[in-house]
């Protein structure tokens, strides 16, 4: 059995949690830490969490690259999260935007705002004691780095992480996670991250909805995809797949401080 490490359970096409959670276990993934983007995703996440406490854990988040947010959303999150610190076990999805800094005049701007948001819920994290789920792949990974020290933020993931192998590195070396997505099954990339990355510091992950191209073009995406990055990690660690299942969730259980079941 496995953990997805990051669902938006919010989106509608989850929107009979109860087969969502069914179908996740008969694939062998018993869990989701579901994650929020905005003040609207993020309570529809709190009330999946509400409603199945015992296999859905709810992160509150302000994504970094969701075009339209403004400083009286983010302080909207905020306020959601200094009131609900206590029922969630992680702040998520936020980071550092990237793929919408593609196109527009002011790239330097928006990334300036970027690191000031980030900043701001990153004290929130230390305040609270709560680990992070970060999106910053590609050339915000370092940036992102770099700002988890200086907030003394000491957990966190970077989720479907995409980076050097230098800064992937120093990820690790700082004691932080990586993630890969069902994308580790079919690209170079991923595949070269996990055989380079401790089995101790990765986690698994579906992103779902998102779709995935090769083996799962035709199919839906949901927690149920991690037991299928589980048992790729597995074959490029060398190593059994309850093994690798087993230390996947004890890692997704040691960052976001869940009860071992």
């Amino acid at each position: 059995m496995v953990i997805d490490s990051h669902c938006h359970l919010h989106d509608p096409a989850f929107a009979s949690l109860k087969d969502t959670l069914r179908l996740s276990l008969t694939h062998d993934v018993w869990g989701a830490i579901a994650v929020g983007c905005d003040v609207e995703t993020n309570a529809r996440t709190l009330a999946a969490a509400a409603a199945a406490p015992k296999s859905v854990w709810a992160c509150l988040g302000f994504h970094p690259d969701w075009r339209g947010l403004t400083d009286e959303d983010l302080e909207r999150v905020e306020a959601q999260i200094a009131a609900h610190h206590s029922r969630i076990v992680g702040i998520g999805e936020i980071g550092l935007p990237w793929y919408s800094l593609e196109g527009v005049s002011d790239a330097a701007a928006v990334m300036a705002r970027g690191r000031a948001r980030l900043g701001r819920l990153l004290d929130l994290a230390a305040r609270w004691n709560l680990p992070v789920a970060l999106h910053a792949p590609h050339g915000a990974a370092a940036n992102a780095l770099e700002a988890l020290k200086r907030h003394r933020v000491e957990q966190a993931v970077f989720h479907w992480h995409k980076a050097s192998a230098e800064v992937t590195q120093a990820i690790v070396d700082a004691g932080y996670f990586v993630s890969v997505t069902p994308e580790v099954v079919y690209r170079d990339r991923d595949r070269e991250l996990v055989t380079a990355v401790p089995l101790d510091a990765l986690l698994v992950e579906s992103d779902g909805p998102w779709k995935y191209r090769g083996e799962f073009e035709a199919m839906s995406s949901g927690p149920w995809l991690a037991c299928r990055v589980a048992e790729e990690v597995a074959k490029l660690k060398r190593l059994p797949v309850e093994d690798v299942m087993f230390q996947i969730s004890a890692n997704t259980c040691r960052l976001f401080d869940l009860i071992w079941i």
